[in-house]
C-alpha cells in the first residue's frame, strides 16, 4: 500500500527514502517551495506548517511520520487573488521586510487562533479556564517559536492583533 500525505487537500505520495524530513518532502516533492528552510534546527520557525491542526516545525520531523495526516502549508492558506485575514492583515500593517520568515508566521498564526479558539492556555494567558484574552504579551508568547531577523515584530503583532479583533476575538 502506497503511503500518502494529504497536502493542502491534494494527495502525495510519500519518498521510499525514511530520511526525507517533511520540510524536504513539502518543498522538492510536492513542489511547494512556500515553506522556508531557515536553521534546520527547529530554532527559527520559518518552516512551520499545520499538520492536523496543529502547528509544527516541518524540520524537526520525517515524512514518513506522517502517513494519512493533513498537512496545510501557507499556499494552502490564501492566493494571490484570495488572500486570508492574516495575509491581508500582514500587507495592510506591514508585518513583513524581507519576507522570508512570514509563510512560517502566517502558518503559526492561523493555528495560533484554532488554539485560542479552544481556550488553550499559554504561558502567558491570565487563566487556565475559559475565554482568553488576546493581548499583545498573549500574541508574543504565542509566536516567539517564529523569528524574524528584520525585526518586524511590532507590525506583525499588530497584524495578528487586528484580525482578532476582526473576529471578534
Amino acid at each position: 500500500m502506497t503511503q500518502s500525505i494529504s497536502v493542502n487537500g491534494a494527495q502525495h505520495p510519500i519518498p521510499n527514502d525514511p530520511r526525507v524530513t517533511l520540510l524536504d518532502f513539502l518543498r522538492h516533492d510536492a513542489g511547494l517551495t512556500g515553506t522556508k528552510k531557515g536553521c534546520d534546527h527547529g530554532q527559527c520557525g520559518a518552516c512551520t506548517v499545520i499538520v492536523n491542526g496543529i502547528r509544527i516545525n516541518s524540520c524537526l520531523t520525517l515524512a514518513a511520520m506522517h502517513d494519512g495526516d493533513s498537512v496545510t502549508t501557507i499556499e494552502g492558506i490564501g492566493t494571490t487573488d484570495n488572500p486570508s485575514a492574516l495575509q491581508r492583515a500582514f500587507m495592510e500593517h506591514d508585518g513583513f521586510q524581507c519576507g522570508y520568515c512570514t509563510p512560517g508566521q502566517i502558518c503559526s498564526a492561523t493555528a495560533m487562533f484554532e488554539e485560542l479558539a479552544n481556550n488553550w492556555p499559554s504561558d502567558a494567558s491570565g487563566q487556565l479556564e475559559g475565554k482568553i484574552e488576546i493581548t499583545g504579551e498573549e500574541i508574543r508568547e504565542r509566536m516567539s517559536g517564529n523569528l524574524c531577523r528584520c525585526g518586524a515584530y511590532a507590525n506583525i503583532v499588530a497584524a495578528i492583533q487586528a484580525v482578532a479583533t476582526e473576529k471578534g476575538s
